[in-house]
């Protein structure tokens, strides 16, 4: 370098950089939105310059039209529904007085409390959060409509919860689309199943999207960027080439890199041009992270402060609250804020609202702050923020949680969580109470009361249950707890690891704090509850009945649907323990209420006592039980219940050979891990997997029973079917130890309604062993637990045993006898698989016993029967016997009605194209006088086919296939 040439001079003040290099994507995006409505996915990596090209855009045509609505989903703000959508329209608009709102826009009043005045009555509460949610979005496209508003843009949706990516695409669905719509976010920091991505797949077939990705800049723009931050003077090429080497042309580092270089003096002029002092030595930190840092770390204390501040606010805030949490003298405050605007971190918007300009640099401020001084700048920033007039519980909570105020955080996260449940958004409700009771040492009564409230199905992740049971196991240990206190948080523990599949480490928990819990108090009578359900590990049924009927009342205080919930549960616990009391009380369960909540608590109700109908081979009953259960789902949009009624009717429909499009049904719910819980997937997967076997898709079959078995109630039918599986394939070893722990939990201990499928195939494989007697031991402790109870599956299974008992003693005339005898049981349920099955081994019984033509007329009509049922693996096992006996098979088509594949049928378009036009389930019904079970069925088979998941996206998907046109009108020639 020539020392000579060298200007020393001070160096300028720094100004924003100029916006540069993005010519095409502002005419791009204009283009778009003058074709409104528009969809515009806007990506980049961090610090591209998203945000800069969406503000430049808006601020040069603020004066052409309808102006724009804008959010963001910054990180570190506290959850809160649909956050990102309510700021962009609390700063959008002053209020909604003169709108003329229909009632509907009551649900708002949680979310916009100050627009109380102006806004209708709060509308009933639903029971159903899917529904409430449902109603929360129709609320808010009503508000679009009405607005002067042209665009609703929305940044880092990366960051977006799921209600906002559900509310999205609902928005993009409408016809007409209220409002064109802008997204930004990161495309490496998207989910691989988030919402996002099956917004930009499935928009309707009119939807105009446009995508647009921002790339670096080249050198000469880096060298513009340069320029324009220090007075638009030259900057030399070399610099320039440098610069862009070390920041790969990203805006945001070009920018904090030569701000850090002015604040290190880093930079002269030379020749009329700026360059950079010693060349070999300048160090251009490697991330925006440690740019920023190094910049705040050479700042005034005071003024760092204020960045502080700032950091620990996260949202906007006015002067006077960014103040407050400085912690600052008044003299001394208003120069610092001004200089800490001044270093180009923050920025001041209209509003007079502080903020950083970047959610990079606010991570990277916040994460440098000292500890114990972060701990104290959130209680100011509680404090300051509880004084307003309109209370942020949402930030309140973060910021009281956070700085340990144990008392406030507990009440500002409860109505922060109530507020989002309100509004149907389970899943915020359920992350603000678990971020309080995992990061807080609560005492017990909080802490009870708290874990009780958390929707754990809402949570994300795979586990949701650790940190609660770390926190609950963490308040035995540590506090001085009374009896009552410990016995509550023992309670609750055990009652999480059940909830979390350890039953039996959350059977001792609970039986542990059984004696300490008030005898009368709701805790008492559903531990009680939860020790008597034949779950976990085997014990006699007389056990889990004790807890029952040694109960004492439950007190008068107990609200109704808690006694309703109770009585539920304990009628659902006698028939799974085999008594016929159960049936006594469940005739007394009612069909409907006026009560959502309790008419929720009888949904499941009815699908429980239709899962024991199963148990008992009383198919016709649960028949009836899921239909009313459909019913109250339907009528009260209990939208949540639908994955379970739809599971347990695909495995009804197993057992009775309503076998017509069931493999897909059931493949549908076990891919859907959005809208069905893990548990009614699991029993769906226990359906697919038998399916798969009678197939003989062996590899596939043992995938999906495994996967089943994770369940406790779908895991000894799936052993029993693995059993089968094994015994077949001449592995007797692996059957045997399969289902030793599955016949000690069902027939050792008398729980003889989970015995039916293991029954048979455990005595197979002890024959198979040449272990007779404990063969015949097993079907007789079977049969005295069963004793004369009216349970026509569990009656069959053990004249089954009895069979394979006669068979392997050498007496196949008595063998066949007993095997028509339960063939001829199970077609009466019906059970037609299982029917076949023992007609099978009838048949070659009959043939041991030297009756060769009855027993290959027979095989012959088992074979044509099992192939019309679709059992194809079956029918090719009994068509070879019979081909080695010299007898042929004619070859039948499966029975059923004509298949449409995976193309809707004429029903489902005319369900789907009514469903477009914005009808409820009854309307649809009363359109095509049919039922709204039948409407229900008929749209879950049209969004298996499509493999959609939900109303909204099967709503988009026929649009988008251009199977209806606009509002649901067929299109042109379709009539």
């Amino acid at each position: 370098m020539n020392e000579a040439n060298i200007d020393v001079t001070q160096l300028p003040a720094l100004s924003v950089p100029r916006f540069v290099g993005r010519d095409r994507e502002i005419t791009a995006l204009g283009e778009a939105l003058d074709r409104p409505p528009a969809v515009v996915l806007l990506d980049g990596e961090a610090g591209i310059g998203k945000t800069r090209l969406l503000w430049e855009f808006l601020t040069s045509s603020s004066e052409r039209g309808p102006r724009a609505l804008v959010g963001a989903c910054p990180p570190l703000r506290e959850p809160y529904t649909l956050g990102a959508v309510v700021d962009a329209v609390r700063e959008g608009i002053g209020n909604v007085s003169g709108l003329r709102l229909s009632g509907l826009a009551g649900a708002l009043r949680p979310l916009f409390p100050e627009w109380a005045a102006d806004l209708p009555p709060a509308p009933e509460p639903l029971e159903d959060a899917t529904a409430a949610r449902h109603r929360l979005f129709r609320a808010f496209v009503e508000l679009l409509s009405r607005l002067d508003v042209a665009v609703l843009a929305l940044e880092d949706v990366h960051w977006a919860d799921e209600a906002t990516l559900e509310f999205l695409l609902f928005l993009v669905s409408r016809r007409p689309q209220p409002v064109s719509v802008v997204l930004t976010y990161r495309p490496e920091e998207l989910p691989p199943d988030s919402l996002l991505l099956r917004l930009s797949s499935r928009l309707p077939a009119d939807a105009h999207l446009v995508r647009l990705t921002l790339k670096p800049l080249g050198v000469d723009e880096t060298a513009a960027i340069v320029s324009s931050m220090l007075a638009d003077e030259h900057v030399s090429a070399e610099f320039a080439a440098f610069l862009h080497t070390r920041t790969e042309g990203v805006p945001l580092a070009v920018e904090e890199s030569v701000r850090l270089m002015h604040d290190r003096a880093d930079l002269i002029r030379q020749d009329g041009a700026w360059a950079r002092r010693r060349l070999d030595h300048i160090e251009v930190p490697p991330t925006i992270r440690d740019a920023v840092l190094e910049r705040v770390g050479r700042l005034r204390p005071d003024t760092r402060c204020v960045l502080y501040a700032a950091a620990v606010l996260a949202d906007p805030a006015d002067y006077a609250i960014l103040h407050a949490v400085t912690g600052l003298p008044d003299a001394r405050a208003g120069a610092q804020v001004a200089e800490a605007l001044g270093c180009g971190l923050l920025r001041e918007d209209g509003r007079g609202q502080w903020s950083f300009r970047h959610s990079l640099a606010c991570r990277a401020v916040y994460e440098a702050i000292p500890v114990q001084e972060r701990r104290v700048m959130h209680l100011r920033a509680g404090r300051a923020l509880a004084d307003s007039a309109l209370p942020p519980v949402a930030q309140l909570a973060r910021h009281f949680r956070e700085a340990g105020e144990v008392e406030a955080a507990c009440r500002y996260t409860e109505q922060a969580a109530d507020l989002s449940t309100q509004s149907g958004d389970v899943a915020t409700s359920a992350l603000l109470l678990h971020n309080l009771v995992t990061t807080v040492a609560l005492p017990a009564e909080p802490l009870v009361r708290l874990v009780t409230k958390i929707q754990f199905q809402s949570l994300p992740g795979s586990d949701p249950y650790s940190k609660v049971i770390e926190s609950l196991r963490s308040a035995l240990r540590a506090r001085e707890l009374t009896p009552e206190q410990e016995a509550l948080v023992r309670f609750q523990l055990g009652r999480v690891l059940m909830v979390a599949g350890a039953m039996e480490a959350g059977r001792l928990e609970i039986a542990e704090a059984l004696p300490r819990l008030s005898p009368d108090s709701l805790e008492a009578a559903r531990a009680r509850i939860f020790l008597a359900i034949p779950l976990g590990d085997a014990r006699p049924a007389a056990e889990h009945l004790r807890w029952l009927y040694e109960a004492p009342a439950v007190a008068p205080s107990i609200a109704p649907h808690e006694r309703l919930r109770l009585f539920l549960e304990r009628a659902f616990a006698l028939l799974m323990l085999g008594e016929e009391a159960g049936w006594t009380e469940a005739r007394q369960i009612p069909d409907d209420t006026a009560s959502p909540r309790e008419a929720a608590l009888l949904a499941i109700g009815q699908t429980n006592v239709a899962e024991a109908a199963m148990r008992w081979g009383r198919y016709d009953e649960a028949r009836t039980r899921l239909a009313r259960a459909l019913t109250l789902a339907d009528s009260h949009q209990f939208l949540g219940h639908l994955g379970s009624i739809a599971s347990t009717r695909t495995h009804l429909d197993w057992f009775t050979g309503a076998w017509d499009g069931l493999a897909d049904r059931a493949a549908a719910l076990v891919g859907d891990d959005d809208g069905v819980r893990l548990k009614d997937r699991c029993e769906a997967a226990l359906v697919a997997g038998l399916m798969q076997l009678a197939a003989g898709e062996r590899a596939e079959a043992e995938e999906r029973l495994r996967f089943a078995g994770r369940d406790d109630q779908q895991r000894i039918e799936a052993a029993a079917a693995l059993a089968q599986l094994y015994l077949r394939a001449g592995n007797v070893d692996e059957a045997l130890r399969i289902t030793e722990e599955p016949a000690e939990i069902t027939i050792r201990s008398g729980i003889w309604p989970r015995a039916t499928e293991v029954a048979p195939v455990r005595v197979a494989a002890l024959v198979a062993a040449g272990q007779l007697g404990k063969a015949a031991d097993l079907a007789t402790a079977f049969a005295r637990a069963l004793g004369e109870k009216d349970a026509p599956a569990p009656r069959a299974s053990v004249v089954g045993c009895r069979a394979i008992l006669a068979e392997a003693d050498g007496q196949p005339a008595r063998a066949a006898t007993l095997f028509g005898q339960a063939a001829a049981a199970w077609q009466a349920m019906p059970r037609p698989y299982d029917a076949l099955l023992a007609r099978e081994h009838q048949a070659r019984c009959l043939l041991a016993a030297g009756r060769r033509e009855s027993g290959l007329t027979m095989l012959t009509e088992v074979s044509r029967a099992l192939s019309e049922l679709g059992a194809h693996n079956d029918a090719d096992r009994v068509t070879r016997f019979l081909h080695g006996h010299g007898r042929g098979t004619p070859t039948v088509r499966g029975r059923g009605r004509p298949s449409y594949g995976n193309q809707l049928s004429p029903r489902e378009l005319e369900v789907a194209r009514l469903l477009v036009g914005g009808r409820t389930n009854r309307q649809i019904a009363d359109a095509l006088v049919v039922s709204t079970q039948t409407v229900a069925s008929q749209l879950k088979s049209a969004m298996r086919k499509l493999r959609v998941t939900s109303r909204t996206a099967l709503a988009l998907r026929v649009v988008e296939l251009g199977l209806v046109g606009e509002q649901g009108r067929p299109p042109a020639g379709d009539e």
